[in-house]
């Protein structure tokens, strides 16, 4: 199997049912013969466009963390420049994802609580996509003028992965609101 995947219609409709079905129902829940059956192909085409689960999983990942990234930076674009408008932006366009896109929580965390292993192909990219935030909020952090942007990074990403999990278990109502409302704080 190539490294480069085959675009085809049917290389796109296998993604999107593995998309769909490894965020409904988790990613060790459903079989290649699954996904296979819910895109209209065989399982031939499946291993012939993917190779292996494995890399349908990574590139299930990769095309969820680069749809937030997109979605993530139109909202930034729009928001006001000003650091502390940045770091609200973020909470809002998070808050916005999780209704339209996350009723089931992140599905990087959710990945990790499947794949823990550092030698998985898809492990890299769950930990790349914290790792960007994290670098987000430090970059932001720094804009703002803050003494210790690293460790301000830091408890904004703590502050909106809290959020995450707690709006994407309806534990907190309004959770990306209040961790907004405590992330401005910490610009001061």
């Amino acid at each position: 199997m190539s490294d480069v995947i085959d675009w085809t219609p049917k290389a796109h409709a296998v993604l999107q049912a593995a998309s769909e079905l490894f965020y409904e129902r988790g990613i060790h829940a459903v079989g290649v013969d699954v996904i296979a059956a819910r895109a209209g192909v065989t399982k031939k085409t499946l291993y012939d466009r993917f190779g292996s689960k494995e890399r349908l999983v990574v590139e299930y990942l990769t095309e969820r963390d680069d749809q937030w990234r997109r979605f993530l930076d139109d909202r930034l674009t729009q928001a006001d420049p000003a650091p502390r408008g940045q770091v609200a932006a973020v909470f809002e366009a998070s808050a916005a994802w999780a209704r339209e896109r996350g009723r089931k929580g992140c599905a990087m965390i959710n990945a990790h609580a499947e794949i823990s292993d550092p030698t998985h192909p898809a492990y890299a990219v769950i930990v790349g996509q914290k790792r960007w935030m994290l670098a987000l909020f430090t970059e932001l952090a720094a804009a703002a003028g803050v003494a210790d942007p690293r460790q301000v990074g830091e408890h904004l990403m703590l502050l909106h992965e809290g959020a995450v999990v707690t709006a994407g278990l309806r534990a907190v109502e309004n959770a990306f609101t209040t961790a907004a409302v405590a992330a401005s704080a910490l610009l001061n």
